[in-house]
């Protein structure tokens, strides 16, 4: 059976577990500059401490490790370290050159480690990432110059068709374009998986996950969380979600928009709250895991994990509260015009 069924059919059966936060991971560890650099970068031109996704070419051991924490915690999809692997988002530490082995690599270590804990009754799933990049197609940069634009629809495209191979290289069940603030630059990384999908003759389940910015309840475009899934409806992904930026308190009522509306499952990995005054997020499992029961009991979810602040324990803690509940139906279009209030046409 290939992954794609296998995922599709563990939908139906249960909520599914995505892993947590990456980068709060590699935290704990501390790193110094000569750790990022490794023995193979000790002479780069300029510093790339903060650069996590360059850690699966110098430290891959660490982020195997990270992934193996959260498959021990339950987690049956783990993210690539990927999230800024394009050229784009490179080219702020002059490695953009890197970005498509970055992406082989990153897709390589989560390989390793999912093969190492899937079973035949649970198997585990390689979301290759595709971030946001670092630049928006919708909004300018410059207040000065509301029309000025400091990157295009095809320099997006081809940025994400390049890694998007990569992770297919590496080994990636599933691609995930995630953390989304700007309807356009998904559009193009919905664009690049499609063209990339067709150049191979091979698909991957798409998942799409965007990020409501603050208590309007609109993504940085512009966007009610309910007019971002009509925009993008037309990828047909497996599932789509929200992540980010909010805690689970927050973000529950644009959830609960999204699964009224959905014809796919619904995803969503929260914050461990709001930051504090010193950037970290207090939020512990316990808590948390008391926010996502209720999600699950309400039937909003599909798949659930968490994004920044969020460890294994968070995740074990999901786990936990989330077992034996059933799945969010995924609607039928007869399914959805009943709940509509409208009777399907029967010839």
């Amino acid at each position: 059976m290939s992954a794609e069924q296998q995922l599709r059919d563990a939908l139906l059966q249960r909520i599914l577990l995505l892993d947590g936060a990456m980068g709060t991971m590699i935290q704990q560890y501390k790193l110094s500059e000569a750790d990022y650099r490794g023995e193979r970068f000790k002479d780069w031109h300029s510093d790339v401490k903060g650069n996590n996704d360059l850690l699966v070419l110098t430290q891959p051991q660490i982020i195997e490790a990270i992934h193996c924490a959260y498959l021990e915690a339950g987690a049956d999809i783990i993210e690539t370290n990927s999230f800024n692997a394009t050229t784009i988002s490179m080219a702020d530490y002059d490695m953009q050159e890197l970005a498509y082995e970055i992406n082989v690599a990153a897709a390589q270590v989560a390989r390793r480690a999912a093969d190492k804990f899937s079973t035949p009754r649970k198997p585990r799933f390689v979301a290759g990432v595709l971030g946001p990049t670092n630049r928006t197609a919708s909004i300018s940069p410059d207040v000065n110059d509301p029309g000025y634009r400091n990157v295009s629809f095809d320099q997006l495209n081809q940025a994400y068709q390049q890694a998007t191979e990569g992770l297919i290289e590496g080994g990636a069940d599933i691609i995930l374009i995630e953390t989304i603030f700007d309807t356009l630059n998904a559009k193009a990384a919905v664009f690049a998986v499609q063209e990339v999908f067709e150049r191979l003759g091979k698909t991957l389940p798409v998942m799409i996950s965007g990020t409501i910015t603050d208590a309007s309840g609109r993504t940085l475009s512009g966007q009610t969380d309910e007019a971002f899934y009509y925009s993008l409806r037309h990828a047909n992904p497996v599932s789509f979600g929200l992540n980010c930026a909010l805690g689970p308190d927050l973000l529950r009522q644009y959830v609960a928009d999204v699964s009224e509306v959905a014809e796919c499952a619904v995803s969503a990995h929260p914050n461990a709250g709001l930051p504090n005054e010193f950037g970290e997020y207090d939020l512990d499992a316990q808590e948390m895991a008391g926010h996502i029961r209720e999600w699950a009991e309400s039937g909003l979810l599909n798949i659930v994990g968490g994004c920044c602040g969020t460890t294994p324990a968070h995740i074990r803690a999901m786990a936990d509260v989330i077992y034996g509940i059933a799945p969010r139906k995924i609607p039928t279009p007869a399914r959805k015009m009943r709940l509509a209030g409208l009777e399907p046409f029967v010839h």
